[in-house]
């Protein structure tokens, strides 16, 4: 029993940079938790966000994404969509910080004030750029070509995955934006509407795949499938994974936006709108 949990916990693929973040980050936002109040349900977001994270990415579940589709759609949709939304749910910025030692923030505060940083958050957080990237990737790592690319190199394997985890964290964090625009990037109703906008290539997508007659990924095949599954039925479940459970969780962080749209309203920070002046013919 015990040489069997401790398969599941030792990474199948260590990564010293991985574990070197992902405790950075938790002992930073434990330290800052401990500062400043946090709510329960928001360190629950966090922490669950994270394990999905650790889950995904340092354990033996990484073997069977790389060993069979289906399994790395589910690898995908964690790292893309559910973890990076948890994580921001719990808007984890300010105890993030907190929880950093002093100097650190002193300089972090005085990077964020420069021109440079200014020029360089504008471009990285358009929302357009952040939307469109968030898309894209879904679909790049769907070419069979750069899938089969990113099974033979660890290297792109391992950019493959830190892409999707970062775009989903900066995509959601412009859609769960607490704040109106500005200083908030995107309108509260285009934070609503764009889960949907970007679901759209994604059920498309997972429809194809689903509905394909052919193997759109044999380099499983190459590198050697862990479960003895019809290929094509693989297939279908991984197309079905991308089409549902992540439509799903999308829908999710729109009712999200949705809820924090209603609260500014609710609070009367949405800007409001000028009443048209009525011009009247001057008579002669």
């Amino acid at each position: 029993m015990g040489a069997d949990v401790m398969k599941w916990i030792v990474p199948w693929e260590f990564s010293w940079v991985f574990l070197v973040v992902f405790l950075a980050t938790s002992a930073a936002y434990l330290a800052g938790s401990r500062r400043l109040p946090v709510a329960p349900l928001r360190q629950a977001a966090f922490w669950t966000g994270m394990g999905i994270v650790y889950v995904a990415l340092h354990t033996y579940f990484d073997y069977y994404a790389e060993h069979e589709f289906f399994m790395h759609r589910i690898q995908q949709v964690l790292l893309h969509h559910l973890a990076p939304l948890l994580v921001i749910a719990a808007y984890p910025g300010t105890v993030l910080r907190a929880g950093l030692p002093l100097w650190l923030r002193v300089r972090l505060r005085r990077a964020g004030r420069s021109a440079a940083w200014r020029v360089c958050a504008a471009c990285l957080f358009n929302p357009a750029f952040v939307t469109a990237f968030f898309v894209a990737l879904i679909l790049v790592w769907l070419i069979p070509d750069m899938q089969t690319m990113a099974m033979l190199d660890w290297r792109i394997y391992r950019a493959m995955n830190w892409s999707m985890v970062l775009s989903g964290l900066a995509y959601w964090s412009i859609v769960l934006d607490h704040r109106p625009k500005p200083p908030g990037r995107m309108s509260p109703g285009i934070r609503v509407l764009s889960p949907a906008i970007t679901m759209t290539p994604q059920i498309v997508a997972g429809a194809i795949v689903t509905f394909s007659k052919t193997d759109l990924y044999p380099i499983f095949e190459i590198c050697g499938r862990a479960f003895t599954l019809n290929v094509l039925t693989g297939q279908l479940i991984g197309g079905v994974i991308m089409w549902v459970p992540a439509a799903m969780i999308e829908s999710a962080g729109g009712l999200l936006a949705l809820r924090q749209w209603l609260r500014l309203s609710r609070n009367g920070r949405l800007p409001k709108r000028k009443a048209p002046v009525r011009r009247t013919a001057a008579r002669q």
